[in-house]
């Protein structure tokens, strides 16, 4: 398959290609393309052939269900059997956005999108682009990140290319995303409204619309046999192709503790690398250091973080160390993320 790559802005969006897109996503083609957290993988929601082809292109787990993208909040009431109230909330605080719904699905979704369950996830993206790219395309694109299975998050389309070239159809280059970090999803077929993947929208924020929230405690424990009703819930995610180990505690600890590691590594012929913050970037002696940001500027941090995943990757770095980022609010998507990049190897230091 030859890929065709596009490229326009969210302030000077190219409608012919976006036409052409629709026309391949209605032909039951994907199409890579950016949202406002990061580049996601398009494919008509409601063509059971076209999620068999989105699952192939990843190498995806076909159990690890797909989110349903709209460009109208009235259209999901095709998709969904009822709109719990408390959706309806939160749909009007933080939609288009990054926040992804579970509900009931209705018949019109094929099982092959929900990973065979009998819920469905969706989201309202607020990038101009991906607008466009929903409606072209007929108005349900399912769409997981725009990456192979288990690879960092793409934020820049050049990414997408390195892993998708020659399996999908098209890539929109729209540019650089803003977040960095994929959509908070928040499940309303629960007794209870309950987290499933943190994200931008912070539980705090959910809270101030819905009163309490639980969170599902597969965030924190990797190995539950539940069934995933969401994305990057079952499996390793956001892993660079070295080896990642995130080490907790006092600063002092941590930057010791790294360097004697770093250096034992080098000796072994390991390219070593560190993600750090500017407070500590100059205090490592590994090949590659990555400065995230400041610790103080959590955003910061969650736009960095999987750039620099893979930029270890083209750096060929084999061996690396990630200070931790604990705290409330986004920093537990951004803990969230790295902990599965690791594959929840955490070093804790008192």
């Amino acid at each position: 398959m030859k890929t065709e790559y596009v490229s326009m802005t969210q302030d000077d969006i190219d409608r012919d290609a976006i036409a052409r897109a629709g026309e391949i996503l209605k032909s039951g083609g994907l199409v890579a393309f950016p949202t406002e957290t990061v580049y996601g993988l398009g494919g008509d929601a409601l063509n059971p052939e076209s999620s068999r082809r989105i699952y192939a292109a990843k190498g995806r787990p076909s159990d690890n269900p797909l989110i349903v993208h709209v460009c109208r909040y009235e259209d999901i009431s095709r998709i969904v059997t009822e709109i719990p109230a408390g959706a309806g909330k939160m749909a009007k605080a933080f939609w288009p956005g990054p926040l992804t719904m579970i509900f009931n699905k209705s018949p019109l979704v094929p099982y092959e999108t929900t990973g065979g369950l009998d819920t469905v996830a969706v989201r309202f993206p607020s990038n101009t682009i991906a607008h466009a790219l929903i409606e072209a395309g007929g108005g349900y694109i399912a769409a997981p990140s725009a990456n192979r299975s288990g690879r960092p998050s793409p934020t820049v389309a050049r990414y997408c290319r390195e892993d998708l070239d020659g399996r999908v159809d098209m890539i929109i280059d729209g540019g650089p995303v803003g977040i960095g970090l994929e959509s908070s999803i928040i499940d309303f077929t629960e007794e209870e409204p309950t987290i499933l993947r943190p994200g931008y929208i912070t539980r705090e924020m959910m809270e101030q619309v819905l009163g309490h929230v639980e969170v599902d405690h597969t965030i924190i424990d990797p190995k539950s046999g539940i069934v995933p009703k969401a994305p990057g819930m079952k499996y390793r995610h956001y892993a660079p192709k070295g080896s990642l180990t995130i080490v907790e505690g006092p600063a002092d600890k941590v930057v010791n503790y790294i360097n004697e590691h770093l250096e034992k590594a080098k000796a072994r012929g390991e390219k070593t690398g560190v993600i750090c913050t500017h407070e500590t970037r100059d205090r490592y002696i590994a090949d590659s250091v990555k400065d995230v940001g400041s610790r103080d500027n959590v955003d910061e941090i969650a736009g960095n973080l999987f750039h620099v995943l893979r930029e270890f990757d083209d750096e060929k770095v084999t061996w690396m160390y990630s200070e931790a980022f604990y705290g409330t609010g986004f920093h537990m998507a951004v803990m969230n993320r790295l902990q599965k990049s690791a594959g929840q190897q955490i070093v804790h230091l008192s």
